[in-house]
């Protein structure tokens, strides 16, 4: 009897902390904004710069969390290996920018630095997708019928030899991207401040995630990956070659995760063996975020974090007073997966699983 009761009271604490923890958030989040709102210290022109600076990042996030979120769909894995296939195409895309801008055709004029990054990008995906497929083969492929803490194991050392690799080959410097002048331009519009590097990054970004919405939706090979995700074993029994059907999801996400290497290195100009590291982790919070297997999940929540980081600083805690708001841009961002998991545990969209995998 007293340790049912023991048990009763430490539920009843745990209960009311989780409340304290969510009450707290959200009041911070709503008095921090009224306050900010009401002061008058930003403009317009600020909060526009904020948005578009978080559509831009959260665009990559949205980008790199497609693949976490497609692999863990048909896998039931965190390919925590995501990361630095990202990374990979980052230095790829370095090194074809190297070589455009060496023959002198990266800066020749908007329609040649346009084709030059398209040329980036698909340099980058293509080394992404390869390093990414070496991976399934060798790491994941022997152990997809284990228990699920293997292949989990296997995916951090993954991630740590690609790492580790690129550092012996490439050194553990920072590598500057080479400038492409017309993508530090302002868009002349009147109303925003927004450059054209911006307008790239969210309209490629786009672009992208609706191209492989349709090809997951609309496509032969797109119906396979679904049908495995919900049951190999049927799919199986059904024609349907579900080794064929993996490659094809290892292969799209890291594609798409190389070309966002790009568009983020031209956004922040650098990129060294770690640099794959924050930005995966971020995008598979963005996963668990809109729900993990859920693609159009995954974009949201890659947007929604890109704008918590970009704008929450400013937003909630401004107005608070708190020293040092513009630093905790991890922190919140971090604190507001806590909070919506709190509230609803599979994620903004709800996580994709069939009754009988669940």
């Amino acid at each position: 009897m007293q340790v049912r009761l023991a048990d009763r009271l430490t539920d009843l604490a745990i209960a009311a902390f989780l409340w304290a923890f969510r009450l707290s958030v959200v009041a911070i989040v709503v008095v921090g904004s009224f306050l900010t709102l009401t002061s008058g210290k930003y403009n317009v022109d600020t909060w526009t710069g904020l948005v578009i600076t978080g559509l831009a990042t959260g665009s990559v996030y949205a980008l790199v969390a497609l693949g976490y979120t497609m692999v863990y769909g048909i896998l039931r894995m965190i390919n925590f290996a995501h990361g630095e296939v990202f990374m990979v195409g980052g230095f790829a895309g370095y090194f074809a920018a190297v070589g455009l801008s060496s023959l002198g055709v990266l800066n020749a004029g908007p329609l040649a630095s346009l084709l030059s990054i398209l040329v980036m990008m698909v340099v980058a995906g293509a080394f992404s997708t390869l390093i990414a497929l070496l991976v399934e083969r060798v790491a994941y492929r022997p152990l997809r019928n284990a228990p699920r803490l293997i292949p989990l194991i296997s995916a951090i050392g993954a991630s740590f030899f690609l790492q580790y690799s690129v550092k012996g080959w490439a050194g553990p410097g920072v590598y500057a991207y080479p400038d492409v002048g017309v993508l530090n331009e302002l868009v002349p519009i009147d109303f925003v401040r927004i450059q054209w590097k911006q307008v790239l990054v969210v309209t490629a970004a786009l672009v992208m995630m609706a191209g492989l919405y349709v090809f997951v939706m609309r496509t032969k090979i797109g119906t396979a990956i679904r049908a495995v995700s919900e049951d190999k074993a049927t799919a199986a029994l059904m024609g349907i070659d579900v080794n064929r059907a993996i490659v094809t999801t290892f292969a799209v996400g890291a594609a798409m995760a190389g070309a966002a290497g790009v568009l983020f290195a031209l956004m922040f100009r650098q990129i060294n063996f770690f640099s794959g590291f924050e930005p995966g982790l971020k995008a598979f919070t963005a996963a668990v975020l809109g729900g993990i297997g859920n693609v159009p999940g995954a974009m949201l929540g890659g947007l929604f974090l890109g704008q918590v980081e970009a704008v929450g600083p400013t937003l909630f805690l401004d107005g608070l007073g708190v020293p040092g708001a513009s630093g905790l841009a991890k922190a919140i961002a971090f604190t507001m997966l806590v909070l919506i998991l709190v509230f609803r545990p599979s994620g903004l969209l709800g996580e994709r699983i069939s009754g009988q995998r669940a």
